[in-house]
């Protein structure tokens, strides 16, 4: 009898002991990889975007729909980034994911936007974010806050686990605050150079690592390079010395070819998003090899 009871207890609490992680879709594979460091083995976390495809033209699947109508959570850049994201949040038809919802999380929130708009915007300027320049996964002292928001949420909707995430958290961003100097004095030599840029997703790069990117092989953001925008650049760079055209992999190089031919220095391929390039599949290998090409490239 005894036994037998003992066997009703263990299958009475043995669910408690065998929850299931919570399920997180996030926008883009940085965040999910920061859910992953801070969640470890109580998160079960997809991503909708293809590292090989630029982030603002996806197309999300009815496999996305389905993961994030299931989702406990889901994580994205806010600002006007990933305009396909609220669509996706519609067709999943589940109100607390929305923005602003109690399961959802603004991986923007906190961070010090550039080039927010000063003055009154017309499309003859392309494309011109309203918010600022979204491409904020380019800085690892970002990431920081990212994590941040991540906890403060996760804390929220499974507080039986929060020591759990705070340790987790903790050691996370020991790690980065570490790779972060490493990342530093690696790329030294970079500091004070300018390069050119294809689109204006580099600021938060340049800005972390003290470079100058002001011209770009985009005459206005998400128009394509010109015969006369790239006389332009060939004339600029006459009296700004470049050594290196920086551009992700997404782009056609043609442009930038053509442009060095012209004015000596190298096409340099940087991520914009985990597993872009093979080995770059989590933050820190993504930004080792981010830092590594633009060192080696500015030497």
């Amino acid at each position: 009898m005894a036994v037998l009871c003992a066997s009703i207890l263990i299958a009475t609490v043995k669910p408690l002991f065998a929850a299931e992680p919570l399920k997180v879709v996030a926008t883009q594979g940085m965040y999910a990889d920061v859910v992953k460091q801070i969640g470890k083995d109580k998160v079960d976390v997809k991503f909708v975007a293809s590292p090989k495809f630029n982030v603002h033209f996806i197309q999300p699947k009815p496999s996305d729909v389905r993961n994030v109508a299931h989702a406990d959570l889901v994580v994205y850049t806010g600002l006007d980034l990933e305009e396909w994201w609220g669509p996706l949040l519609e067709a999943a038809g589940k109100p607390d994911l929305f923005p602003s919802g109690e399961r959802s999380v603004d991986m923007s929130r906190g961070i010090r936007l550039l080039n927010v708009p000063d003055h009154p915007l017309s499309r003859a300027e392309g494309d011109i974010h309203l918010f600022g320049n979204p491409h904020i996964t380019m800085n690892p002292e970002n990431v920081k806050i990212m994590a941040g928001n991540v906890l403060e949420k996760l804390k929220k909707i499974d507080p039986a686990n929060a020591s759990s995430y705070e340790e987790n958290e903790k050691a996370f961003i020991l790690r980065l605050d570490q790779k972060i100097a490493e990342w530093k004095a690696l790329c030294a030599n970079a500091k004070g150079q300018e390069i050119i840029s294809y689109h204006k997703d580099i600021v938060y790069f340049a800005d972390f690592m003290e470079l100058k990117a002001e011209q770009f092989l985009e005459p206005k953001p998400g128009i394509p390079p010109t015969p006369k925008h790239l006389e332009f650049l060939q004339e600029y760079v006459k009296e700004h010395p470049i050594k290196a055209i920086v551009m992700p992999t997404y782009f056609p190089h043609d442009a930038a070819e053509d442009l060095t031919k012209r004015i000596g220095g190298k096409v340099v391929t940087i991520c914009q998003n985990l597993g872009e390039v093979p080995g770059t599949e989590d933050v820190f290998s993504f930004f080792d090899y981010d830092f590594k090409q633009i060192s080696e490239a500015l030497k």
